[in-house]
């Protein structure tokens, strides 16, 4: 049995990105793999952009509720709130002593907001950003860690700080891996399909579905989306907006782009907007509407996540013990 941890920002409204890259399958992890899984909402990651605590709060909140709507089933997998469980935050302070001022300096986050901004105008927190989530992975002994290609240079970080501390220790820490889904690892924008589908100019950005998005908005935006001039459905890299359009449908409706290629040879761009629209709508109305009740529901949520984080502090707590008696920490 395997351990696989991943995690949901507060930082917003969750895009259909979001949703085909990770979360759908951490529902179908929770539901039938048999491995333990570890879902997460780091808000003190959030702390590194500035935020109002109301805000924050009931978008902590809305993370566990999304959690819980892709069929994540709190029962069987660890569904929890990092400032809940403090020992991340102490075994962060461990480890940043097993990694270099250059290593952080050289994280892609960190590098492009100080080439942006100066390095002087970011917070010390934006600098230890990948220490706090090495503590996050290493707590639990975790084997593999779900992520984006963005986030790939952090688990490669958080496998050189756990091999140096073994190296110096023992074997206190299991190596962990990113596994990065290949298909619909990106979802692009449907309205500029050379950039990434993104939640950062907010619900105006016609680009992006945003799971919030109304049945009637949703259909919306893709019946609008950007196509290729060539008039094929046919997925192929000189064909952008289209093959982005066939990895949504291949993962919704889980068939190959090759099977949608020959379904729609001889129709149009107009007839397969159309369908993917109803697809996305159909599978996207269940999730909302679970997120809904279970947002309507505020102390059933409160107490699943008091719960979760409750069960593991106390995987987390074991892990610190074992962590301070190999450094003569009392």
């Amino acid at each position: 049995m395997k351990r696989i941890l991943s995690g949901i920002q507060p930082s917003g409204d969750v895009q259909l990105g979001n949703y085909l890259g990770a979360m759908k399958r951490w529902g179908e992890l929770a539901q039938t793999s048999g491995d333990e899984c570890f879902f997460f909402v780091p808000n003190l990651h959030a702390l590194t952009t500035r935020h109002e605590a109301r805000e924050l709060a009931e978008r902590t909140m809305a993370a566990v509720a999304w959690l819980l709507a892709v069929g994540t089933d709190y029962r069987r997998s660890y569904i929890y709130v990092q400032s809940l469980v403090p020992q991340h935050s102490e075994l962060m302070w461990i480890l940043s002593n097993y990694v270099g001022f250059g290593e952080l300096s050289r994280m892609t986050q960190f590098k492009d907001k100080s080439q942006k901004a100066g390095s002087d105008g970011q917070g010390a927190g934006l600098f230890l950003y990948p220490v706090l989530m090495a503590a996050d992975i290493l707590l639990y002994d975790t084997d593999e860690v779900p992520v984006g290609e963005d986030q790939v240079q952090h688990v490669e970080v958080t496998r050189d700080i756990a091999e140096r501390f073994n190296h110096r220790h023992g074997p206190i820490f299991k190596i962990p891996k990113a596994t990065v889904q290949k298909a619909g690892a990106r979802i692009m924008d449907l309205q500029d399909p050379s950039k990434k589908m993104s939640k950062s100019d907010g619900q105006a950005n016609a680009g992006c579905i945003f799971l919030t998005d109304s049945i009637d908005v949703i259909a919306s935006k893709i019946k609008r989306a950007v196509t290729d001039s060539s008039g094929q459905i046919r997925f192929h890299k000189d064909q952008p907006a289209v093959s982005n359009l066939m990895t949504i449908y291949s993962l919704l409706a889980e068939v190959s782009t090759d099977e949608i290629e020959k379904r729609y040879q001889d129709k149009s761009y107009k007839d397969f907007k159309e369908d993917l629209a109803e697809l996305v709508v159909d599978k996207i109305g269940p999730v909302q509407s679970h997120y809904t009740e279970l947002m309507a529901d505020r102390d059933k949520l409160i107490a699943i996540t008091q719960e979760g984080s409750e069960r593991a502090e106390r995987l987390a707590q074991a892990k610190l013990t074992e962590v301070k008696a190999a450094l003569g920490l009392l």
